[in-house]
C-alpha cells in the first residue's frame, strides 16, 4: 500500500498534467477553433491541436498509475478519463483532487 506523501505525491503530479491539459483544450477550442473558421487562420488549429493531442496522450498515461497508486476504484478512474473529453472536464474532477489532497495532508 502507498504511504500518504506518496498518495499526495502522485494526486499533484495527476492535477498539474490535468490543469495543463485542460487549459489546452479551451485554447484550441475557443481561442484556435475560432481563429480557423472566422478568421480564415488554419495553422491555429495545427499547432494547438497538435500540443493538446500530446498533452492528452500524456493524461491518459499519467490517469492509470494515479489510479493504482492512490487506489482510486473503477467508477473513480472512468470519471478521471471522461473528465479528459469534457471541455471543463478536468477543471471540475479538480475539485474532486483538491479535497482528496487536504484529506491526505491532515
Amino acid at each position: 500500500m502507498t504511504n500518504p506523501s506518496e498518495k499526495a505525491k502522485w494526486l499533484k503530479r495527476f492535477k498539474i498534467t490535468s490543469i495543463i491539459e485542460g487549459i489546452s483544450f479551451l485554447v484550441l477550442l475557443f481561442i484556435a477553433m475560432p481563429l480557423k473558421y472566422q478568421l480564415d487562420m488554419p495553422l491555429a488549429v495545427t499547432y494547438v491541436g497538435w500540443v493538446h493531442g500530446i498533452l492528452f496522450v500524456i493524461y491518459i498515461y499519467v490517469v492509470f498509475p494515479t489510479a493504482r497508486k492512490v487506489g482510486w476504484d473503477f467508477t473513480k478512474t472512468f470519471f478521471a478519463l471522461v473528465a479528459s473529453v469534457l471541455p471543463f472536464g478536468p477543471f471540475i474532477f479538480d475539485r474532486y483532487l483538491t479535497r482528496k489532497e487536504k484529506e491526505l495532508a491532515s
